[in-house]
């Protein structure tokens, strides 16, 4: 098999499965209850909680843990604009953002909140002029993702993070879920006010994330309960999934430096590769992108049918994001960038781990070419 589909979900580590089982067997108890157990629980957890922030470089009491990077997008985004002493309902995102973003924000304007769609170019960057452009008196929150779920693209945190000093009272929110060991962030020096996260897109488990929320800063709850993770997010904490989740960031982080260096050159093979094919454009951006997304369109060729035919050869990659796959819709983001509507139609994502190598692209190349020329002839 030959996995190419790391941005939908990546293999867990053997070791991340086997702190989850460990902690989840032995070091079951609620870490809100008073006896041994919970204690011993509670302390994994703090310990978990220390883990992650000290390989982010932030305060262990700016790290809330979450299911995944959906809730902490929704948690930022919503928990900024329902807090009740902000101070107004003017909210700024790009186009190209993931659907737990844009999904967020369609919700709020029901509710009677101001979105600004700030436009990407033909790279899916979005331009810092822009951004200052759109904000006004009642912005409250510009929320962009760091790495594009889609075609890799990086976009300028740090410049839009430098702008935003100028404006205290707006918060900046970047979903960093694709970044992830593959694309260092600094939150301190960037101005990030708040950071997702998702341990499946880093080997860690589903159903674990977490959101970094700089300290000062206040949202204001989605889930109300027990007033876990400080009052913030609400429900007995999943404590065998964060340990894991702590252990897939360290194991991530020691294996970027070699990593980094094989994927990249992974990643330009492939690029090289699949660009003398006939009829293939690539849509991934050759600077400012991410080492492990590659994003083609071959056209001619309808997106579901090569993917399906390239699992008979036990090759797996995605056409968009794995979010909105099954809605079989051309890709936003590729539409934002102004590629064309059948070429949109017809596009494909490569997405890397530590783990991919050479061959492999080898492989997927050939099978690519060979699999684009049968279908050709079918529909012909």
């Amino acid at each position: 098999m030959i996995y190419f589909d790391n941005s939908a979900t990546t293999r867990p580590y053997k070791e991340v499965l086997d702190s989850f089982v460990k902690v989840s067997s032995e070091f079951f108890g609620n870490p809100s209850s008073l006896h041994g157990l919970g204690v011993q629980a509670e302390k994994l957890l703090t310990q978990a909680r220390s883990q992650v922030a000290s390989l982010l470089g932030v305060k262990q009491n700016e790290i809330y843990f979450t299911s995944g990077g959906t809730e902490s997008n929704n948690l930022a985004i919503k928990g900024t604009a329902m807090l009740p002493k902000n101070m107004g309902k003017h909210l700024i995102l790009s186009s190209v953002e993931h659907p737990s973003v844009r999904g967020t924000m369609e919700q709020l304007k029901k509710l009677g909140f101001d979105i600004t769609y700030l436009p990407s170019d033909q790279n899916g960057r979005v331009n810092v002029e822009d951004v200052q452009a759109s904000i006004r008196k009642d912005t409250i929150l510009v929320s962009i993702m760091h790495v594009n779920n889609e075609v890799g693209t990086i976009q300028p945190i740090a410049e839009i993070g430098k702008l935003l000093e100028q404006y205290p009272t707006i918060l900046f929110h970047v979903d960093a879920v694709q970044a992830v060991g593959k694309f260092p962030l600094n939150l301190n020096e960037n101005g990030v006010d708040l950071c997702s996260f998702s341990a499946h897109k880093f080997h860690g488990l589903k159903g674990t994330g977490a959101l970094f929320i700089r300290e000062g800063v206040r949202l204001d709850p989605l889930l109300s309960g027990g007033n876990q993770e400080w009052k913030i997010r609400s429900g007995t904490e999943n404590v065998a999934g964060a340990v894991a989740m702590a252990k897939a960031l360290r194991m991530t982080i020691e294996k970027s430096g070699l990593g980094l260096e094989n994927m990249t050159k992974v990643k330009s093979l492939l690029r090289e590769g699949l660009s003398r094919i006939e009829g293939v454009t690539i849509n991934t951006p050759l600077e400012n992108s991410a080492p492990h997304i590659l994003n083609f369109s071959i056209s001619g060729v309808k997106a579901e049918v090569l993917i399906h035919t390239l699992e008979q050869k036990g090759i797996y990659l995605s056409t968009t994001s794995a979010c909105s796959s099954k809605k079989q819709l051309p890709s936003q983001t590729l539409l934002a960038m102004g590629v064309p509507d059948d070429l949109a139609d017809s596009a494909f994502r490569i997405s890397l781990s530590y783990d991919n190598n050479e061959e492999e692209a080898k492989k997927v190349i050939v099978a690519i070419e060979e699999a684009a020329k049968q279908l050709r002839k079918v529909m012909k």
